[in-house]
């Protein structure tokens, strides 16, 4: 990889979407003596594009000294589960099909090169918006993930 590609490359993976997510719980999974436990960390976002669905995401949170620093790499372990919290109001860009395959929300999990990331799919045949996560990194990703799909019901649009 050349240098000039490199740099695209972080320059890419550095800019933050606009998604927020909120910590909603955690819990323990390993005691640690100095710094921080490992945890499960359960957070939310709503989807930027999608009136009405919330996405809660639980993943694995690396503690200790460097997780306390922010230099741990977490593992790429995630779990997700999509719901429609009102009546469900797409985009013009998604009811078009412009918007296939969106990153809705991405999250830094080691210093530079790895990263969280939900990829939104509209299931038109079937009506539905199928939330895609993965963990991947520069070099390479994890084929660790996991879905979640939820139906837009007609009285929904």
């Amino acid at each position: 990889m050349t240098m000039k590609k490199m740099l695209m490359v972080t320059a890419i993976m550095l800019t933050p979407l606009a998604v927020r997510a909120e910590v909603v719980g955690s819990v323990d999974t390993t005691f640690k003596v100095f710094g921080p436990d490992h945890k499960i960390m359960v957070e939310a976002f709503d989807d930027p594009d999608v009136q009405n669905v919330t996405c809660y995401l639980s993943r694995a949170k690396t503690g200790g000294i460097k997780g306390g620093l922010g230099l741990a790499e977490d593992t790429s372990d995630a779990a997700i589960s999509c719901q429609q919290v009102g009546p469900i109001t797409l985009s013009d860009k998604i009811a078009q099909g412009k918007a296939e395959g969106e990153v809705v929300f991405r999250k830094r999990t080691s210093l530079v090169f790895k990263k969280l990331q939900v990829v939104r799919f509209y299931d038109r045949k079937r009506n539905a918006l199928i939330y895609l996560s993965y963990s991947d990194k520069v070099v390479e990703g994890s084929p660790k993930n996991a879905l979640s799909a939820v139906p837009i019901m007609p009285w929904s649009r």
